[in-house]
């Protein structure tokens, strides 16, 4: 199945920013981690619509993917300048999602 790598992405992407976001609330300075936070939750939300078109083999969804790959990019760029591991951990997986987008775009 085509879509079968980037629906994994997607949802270890949606599982990462969850957390990430959560786990920055418990932050000591919780004001700096605001942008990581909103970040986190609007890459969550677009990987979950994209996942979810996907699943109903719905096809026409390049454009999406295209705003996804973009969104992990931001994503990715964003929690890689916090040094907590679940910022970095989730950087990780918002930069692979970001590929897979790619690739099924290729």
């Amino acid at each position: 199945m085509k879509n079968e790598k980037l629906i994994h992405a997607l949802g270890n992407c949606i599982n990462h920013c969850n957390y990430c976001a959560d786990a920055c609330l418990d932050e000591e300075n919780v004001k700096m981690m605001v942008n990581c936070i909103r970040t986190d939750r609007v890459c969550a939300e677009v990987c979950s619509t994209l996942n979810q078109l996907l699943a109903m083999n719905f096809n026409d969804v390049d454009d999406l993917v295209r705003y996804c790959a973009k969104i992990c990019d931001t994503c990715a760029d964003e929690c890689s300048k916090h040094e907590a591991k679940h910022c970095q951990d989730c950087a990780e997986a918002c930069r692979k999602c970001a590929e897979e987008c790619r690739n099924y775009l290729a």
